[in-house]
């Protein structure tokens, strides 16, 4: 290729007509000027402004073609020469292209292979090394392959002659096995072995025994990451993930067996990254917490260690339980003083041990916040109740008494835990009854939950303090009243209160559903909260849903609501973040049944969208016309959408009201294959959550397995 001036063209080019993550193209002439200029922190700016807008997020637009010719100039002249291969590499790499023709990005750095090549052979051992990287995601396995494996031949640099091996094998897998073939042996840089190891992984080939003890002598491997593959920025876990990944026995246990070593390792620095690619492997693997909690036992040699694997612990609840030992000891200590280190530990033992955390939790009540909050909070497992224990329940009532000295949300966790013993908690009424006019929402819900079960004393004065508060106007003093004994007047006025004054209307009209016919006379109220159809915002679709559904329990009259789901689905359409304010309003529409059958055209419209089918496919079995659904295609949506984790348990909850006869063998094995597969559904959401909701999936994938063999058994 001829030499042209790395900025030659750059002002007469129609940069107006491309756009970037930010907009017009307009300011890419100034960018590439000053990456070009003399002025050090005008071009760095420039730099990390062009990886904005050009590879946004990972993303490529009309200006990311227009601006590689340029780049590659610029780098081949030898202006921040590295920095501009990782990007021309990163934009050649991306397939999230917004508004361009597939592979458009890619070809445009391909056709600046002739001046890329070169920069294989440059002075510079970073420049070498990304340059390999750059040139293999270009894909063009004819030039770029030749020249990588001439490079090969010649480079001697640790790091760049192992981002030569991984070009070649990105190119062609087969030929990066070939060139790897002694690249395992102990006499080779740590960081060509490291290549080596996931050349062999990324060909598919069977894990050996000597790729384990190569694996093994690396470790810690950390530091043996280029930066350039941010998967692979820990190359352990990287490893297991891959092993993991192929879904076979053998390769399974391999992972585990890796692991094991390096928690069983004497350098604390293994032990760490083994530590951490076992967490990584228990929110892969099913199979991975009760084959690994022995080995995570076993490195917790120290307290530094026991705090590094707390977090992981508790998530793994009551499957950690033989590493308990290792906690309690920690998680008693100091319990009269603020102990940030013993407060971690107790609260993974409150998950891990639940028993033997409680007499802990009692005696450090107010110095423990992390374990109180995994005792009532976000990160307890639904349905998983505290054991009920008289000296906690007095330390509970003891900060209760001393509102002033609460801080954050202790109120919110310290009433949950009394709502969850329900009539056990019943001596503490008095704590609640006098915090109903400091924190009323967490009290009155605490109060109906404890007095429910108590005895009429206790019942009583509860009601009294109850109907006090609710004849002020405190909406959930009057929810709680409700609840014990049935008196709507309160709720009503108050709900009326929420709806004409600027309230809440969304939770006022889920709360005045509840009421049934009970609630008819705040129908007029319920549509005058309507937003109306030019408002499509999500907060406006998602209150709109709940006022169609508030008017059919309170009315009886399905045809208001079909009007106002109808409009919301139909705006939804122009909202593209509304994906699950279609599913709440798919599930009030299946409230409804086949009075709700004009909606069927919108629903059978998201099926394939795997967040919103399974609500659709519930709604259409209720609304719809039996004989115009295809049930095969309906399982076939709601399979879908469980296997990507969209929406896993609405996919239940869809497969379910199908019933056995819509499925196929092959639907069987797929429904088997999340029950009892070991890949974890779940991977995505609340970190500390994760572990027991993929959990609760598999539980009840194995219930509609169970359901649905029953039609065949004799």
């Amino acid at each position: 290729m001829d030499f042209v001036p790395p900025l030659d063209g750059l002002d007469s080019h129609p940069w107006h007509s491309f756009s970037h993550a930010y907009g017009s193209a307009e300011d890419i002439p100034d960018l590439l000027n000053a990456l070009t200029g003399s002025d050090t922190d005008a071009a760095d700016g420039a730099l990390s402004e062009l990886y904005g807008c050009v590879l946004h997020q990972g993303t490529v637009y009309s200006a990311s073609t227009e601006v590689v010719p340029f780049l590659a100039r610029i780098a081949a002249a030898g202006h921040h020469t590295a920095d501009i291969l990782g990007l021309l590499g990163g934009m050649a790499e991306s397939e999230d292209e917004h508004g361009l023709v597939p592979g458009s990005v890619r070809a445009a750095v391909a056709r600046q292979l002739p001046l890329l090549l070169p920069l294989l052979a440059a002075a510079d051992p970073d420049i070498r090394r990304t340059a390999a990287w750059a040139i293999s995601h270009t894909r063009s396995t004819e030039i770029a392959l030749s020249a990588l494996r001439s490079r090969w031949e010649e480079e001697c640099e640790p790091t760049a002659r192992a981002e030569v091996l991984g070009g070649i094998a990105r190119l062609d897998p087969r030929a990066g096995v070939v060139a790897a073939a002694t690249a395992l042996d102990p006499s080779q840089p740590a960081e060509v072995r490291m290549a080596a190891v996931f050349v062999h992984l990324d060909a598919d080939d069977p894990w050996t025994e000597p790729l384990h003890t190569t694996m093994l002598s690396l470790l810690p491997a950390d530091a043996l990451c280029s930066g350039l593959d941010l998967e692979r920025g820990e190359p352990l876990a990287a490893v297991i993930e891959a092993l993991l990944g192929r879904g076979r026995r053998t390769e399974r246990e391999a992972a585990f067996s890796l692991l094991d070593a390096a928690l069983h390792d004497g350098r604390a620095e293994v032990r760490a990254e083994g530590l951490w690619a076992a967490d990584h492997a228990c929110m892969l693997s099913r199979g991975a917490p009760l084959r690994l909690v022995h080995g995570l036992r076993a490195a917790a040699v120290d307290e530094e260690s026991v705090i590094g694997m707390a977090s992981l612990l508790g998530r793994l609840g009551s499957v950690a339980a033989p590493a308990a030992d290792v906690l309690a000891p920690l998680a008693g200590r100091n319990p009269h003083e603020d102990d940030d280190r013993a407060d971690r530990a107790l609260a993974a033992l409150v998950l891990v041990a639940p028993a033997k955390a409680v007499p802990l939790l009692a005696a450090g009540m107010g110095r423990r916040p992390r374990a109180l909050d995994a005792a009532s909070g976000f990160r307890k497992p639904a349905g998983c109740a505290l054991p009920f224990d008289r000296a906690l329940l007095d330390a509970v009532r003891d900060r209760l008494s001393r509102p002033e000295d609460l801080t954050g949300n202790e109120p919110w966790q310290l009433t949950n835990l009394l709502a969850e013993w329900g009539a056990d908690a019943g001596p503490a009424l008095p704590e609640l009854c006098a915090a109903l006019s400091r924190w009323p929402s967490q009290a009155a819900r605490a109060i109906a939950s404890v007095a429910e079960a108590c005895a009429p004393p206790d019942r009583t004065q509860a009601v009294i303090s109850l109907r006090a508060a609710a004849e002020q106007g405190v909406l959930h003093a009057a929810k709680a009243l409700y609840t014990l004994v049935g008196e709507p007047a309160s709720l009503l006025s108050c709900l009326e209160q929420e709806l004409r004054c600027g309230g809440d209307p969304r939770a006022a009209a889920g709360t005045l559903g509840t009421l049934g016919p009970r609630g008819a006379a705040l129908a007029p109220a319920l549509r005058e909260a309507l937003r109306g159809p030019d408002d499509d915002t999500t907060p406006a679709l998602d209150t709109d849903t709940a006022v169609a559904e508030a008017l059919w329990r309170v009315t009886g009259d399905a045809t208001g609501a079909v009007v106002v789901l109808d409009s919301v689905l139909a705006r939804a359409e122009r909202n593209p973040w509304s994906r699950w304010s279609v599913v709440r309003a798919a599930r009030a529409a299946a409230l409804l049944g086949p009075a709700g059958r004009q909606l069927s055209a919108r629903l059978e419209a998201v099926l394939d969208d795997p967040v919103q089918a399974p609500a659709a496919v519930v709604a259409l079995m209720a609304v719809a016309d039996p004989a115009s659904l295809d049930h095969t295609a309906l399982a076939d949506a709601a399979l879908r959408s469980a296997e990507q984790g969209a929406d896993p348990t609405g996919a239940c909850d869809a497969l379910e009201a199908l019933g056995f006869t819509a499925l196929t063998t092959d639907h069987l094995h797929r429904l088997a294959e999340i029950a009892d597969g070991d890949a974890r559904i779940v991977r995505s959401g609340v970190e500390d959550r994760i572990i027991h909701q993929d959990e609760a999936l598999r539980t009840r994938a194995r219930a509609l397995m169970t359901a649905f063999k029953a039609p065949s058994t004799p």
